[in-house]
């Protein structure tokens, strides 16, 4: 404790010193995030494929029928990396962040073949995000919280852009700890604020869902938004909530609006929900009270 107190006053005293270590860290938590966001949705595809081929099995289907699972990814701490073309593995000296890609022109060392420039994007991502962290809250448990909280949304972010989910192991963590947060009073709002907010956020979204389907008979959104935006109402509070909903349905608008006149797109083609709600509870979160105040102050004259 005593360790911890005596770092804390160090970046006090030298918020230059913070900002600058936020953004290394970020960097590293940046490479590690592109292995969560390559690895998880695999392993939930293979999960529910041996889950499927258990049920067929119990139904009585011949074992020759049944589905094969596919190979796993491996867990998210192992195995090594490796080129999905060649299969040879990555190197330390390849992965350093941002640095080996560059070194490396984008492309594998042992093969030549590209590699996805996803790579330094979410590292960099990941670095000026928590910069943004660090100068707004300062040394302290609320950035230490701000910054967990914001580089578990560009993970589930970058997954749901790339495959349409949001998994349970990214938004179920950020709900509880949000809660958590709130409840040993280190969070961003008081315990009934964040249950309120949490609850909301869920009821909000699937009262939505059951309605344009009744209406349509088809499905806005899925379930994973639901529990993203729950997770987002248990760290602003019910009261930012307006705030995420407004912000996310208004950007997500206009990027729909601009793929079906830019691209051609087909209007019926789902667009992931999940980034927008992820930037609207990431602005809730920094500035969404002084959003609010500026918003009354302009309407009430």
């Amino acid at each position: 404790m005593a360790f911890a107190s005596d770092v804390l006053a160090v970046f006090t005293a030298h918020s230059w010193l913070f900002a600058t270590t936020v953004v290394l860290v970020g960097l590293v938590v940046g490479s590690f995030l592109n292995v969560v966001i390559a690895r998880m949705p695999r392993g939930m595809e293979q999960q529910w494929a041996a889950e499927c081929r258990e049920w067929l099995e119990s139904q009585g289907v011949a074992r020759e029928q049944l589905p094969e699972v596919p190979a796993g990814p491996g867990g998210i701490a192992g195995p090594r990396s490796q080129c999905p073309q060649c299969g040879a593995a990555i190197q330390a000296r390849d992965n350093i962040p941002l640095v080996s890609w560059l070194l490396l022109r984008g492309r594998c060392r042992d093969c030549a073949a590209p590699i996805s420039v996803q790579y330094p994007l979410v590292e960099a991502a990941a670095a000026l995000l928590g910069l943004v962290v660090a100068l707004h809250f300062g040394p302290g448990w609320p950035a230490l919280l701000a910054l967990v909280f914001t580089w578990t949304l560009l993970a589930a972010t970058v997954i749901d852009l790339r495959t349409m989910l949001l998994p349970d192991d990214l938004t179920l963590p950020l709900l509880w700890l949000g809660l958590l947060a709130a409840v040993f009073g280190v969070g961003f709002a008081s315990p009934v604020d964040a249950i309120l907010g949490a609850a909301l956020g869920y009821g909000i979204l699937w009262s939505l869902f059951h309605a344009f389907r009744l209406l349509t008979g088809k499905e806005g959104m899925g379930y994973g938004d639901f529990k993203l935006l729950a997770a987002l109402g248990a760290w602003t509070g019910w009261q930012g909530l307006p705030v995420v909903v407004i912000l996310s349905s208004a950007v997500g608008a206009l990027v729909g609006i601009a793929l079906i006149a830019l691209r051609g797109q087909d209007r019926t083609v789902p667009i992931p929900f999940g980034p927008y709600l992820a930037a609207g509870g990431w602005i809730a979160l920094l500035w969404g009270d002084a959003i609010s105040r500026a918003y009354l102050n302009w309407a009430l004259g």
